[in-house]
């Protein structure tokens, strides 16, 4: 797929990993729809429009099937179609599985998992019914490894690795392609407030010895969305840490 001046709708796009997609696209070209759970600042979206395209702030609630719906609706009325969705949107609520609450588990799954199934779900007739289409999903490496304190998240991550490649085989023929990417240990907000010590103990289980890059995550992304007879697959960009 050529992704100049095509629609590109990042969830959790306002900062970290999804901020860095969404920038990826705009520098090659594409249109950005860019959203969060709060409202999308101007200054932001100049980021985007200074690459010489078109950048819209959307905000909702994926976990709720309605706000998905319509954010979707918004997003084909301000640029005309949305032709690549890329579910990154995520959190997390880490704790040991014989203490985690019920509301912890849930809302991780509610958010990471059935949020990106709302979104697809909103994209799709519109993709299918123009015979073209592209869906990347956020996956980790944990949803193929598993973590100990972790089990919510490794569950929401494995789930969206199980709707990938099943929404996969739905719409293959109607050529749209979903297709999922696994980070690993990627320099985030999270990685900056751990200590040294913890930060070495983490490489030292990297074969690679660093932290990823969002912008390494961002062009697997691009790299995807423009794979024509590439779908059902998982990209794992984790410095060699579930080989």
């Amino acid at each position: 797929m050529e992704i100049k001046n095509k629609n590109v709708f990042v969830t959790g796009s306002t900062r970290g990993i999804g901020k860095a997609i969404a920038l990826q696209f705009a520098k090659a070209g594409s249109n950005v729809i860019i959203n969060g759970r709060s409202a999308v600042s101007e200054e932001l979206l100049a980021e985007f429009k200074a690459f010489g395209v078109q950048a819209v702030g959307i905000s909702g609630d994926i976990s709720k099937s309605e706000d998905a719906k319509r954010m979707v609706k918004e997003a084909i009325e301000a640029l005309g179609s949305v032709d690549i969705l890329v579910n990154n949107a995520g959190i997390t609520r880490d704790g040991l599985s014989l203490k985690m609450s019920e509301e912890d588990f849930e809302t991780v799954l509610k958010i990471n998992l059935t949020g990106a199934f709302n979104m697809t779900q909103a994209v799709l007739k519109p993709m299918t019914r123009a015979h073209s289409g592209a869906i990347i999903n956020i996956s980790s490496v944990v949803g193929l490894m598993g973590n100990a304190g972790q089990a919510n998240y490794a569950a929401s991550k494995a789930g969206l690795i199980g709707l990938t490649k099943s929404i996969a085989r739905e719409v293959a023929a109607r050529n749209v392609r979903v297709n999922a990417v696994a980070p690993g240990f990627i320099e985030s907000d999270m990685t900056e407030v751990l200590s040294d010590k913890v930060k070495d103990a983490m490489k030292g289980q990297i074969p690679m010895k660093r932290f990823g890059m969002p912008e390494e995550i961002a062009t697997a992304t691009q790299f995807l969305a423009e794979q024509e007879y590439m779908t059902g697959q998982v990209l794992t960009i984790d410095g060699g840490v579930s080989m």
